[in-house]
């Protein structure tokens, strides 16, 4: 029999058993938070093509996924398409966007993962029941999400 990539043993492992939804910032979670400038202005970030799988495997547990970004970017259109994902983008308060969602995909904010590496990005972490912050996200990301 073919193990499930997702099972709820591998989330009950990594803590996240309990997560139904999850919701994103862009730079700096999809992105490693560098931003390329050329001459003329336009702006290139990097990306990591595993992101892909992963996103595939939570997709395939049936888990909701945004993506609500301060930045308008063309960029994180782009890559929200390539990933198949629910975007928000020029979000100055995200709060607001991650309620409406959470509330229109009928989860509790306690049943939720945000992703955040960013100051803009506390008060939505402090709202879910599970914060997560990349290891180079500013110290009160981290902190929020220790």
């Amino acid at each position: 029999m073919a193990r499930e990539p997702w099972s709820r043993k591998t989330a009950k492992r990594l803590g996240l058993s309990d997560v139904r939804a999850i919701a994103f910032d862009f730079d700096g979670v999809f992105t490693d938070n560098r931003v390329l400038v050329s001459q003329s202005g336009e702006e290139y970030v990097f990306c990591d093509r595993s992101d892909g799988m992963g996103i595939g495997l939570l997709r395939s547990a049936g888990i909701p996924m945004i993506i609500i970004s301060k930045e308008p970017n063309p960029v994180g259109s782009a890559r929200a398409r390539k990933l198949r994902l629910e975007v928000v983008q020029g979000c100055d308060d995200k709060l607001p966007v991650l309620r409406e969602w959470l509330a229109r995909i009928n989860v509790a904010a306690e049943h939720c993962a945000y992703l955040g590496n960013d100051i803009n990005d506390i008060e939505c972490m402090s709202y879910v029941g599970t914060p997560i912050a990349p290891a180079d996200a500013h110290p009160s990301a981290l902190e929020c999400a220790a």
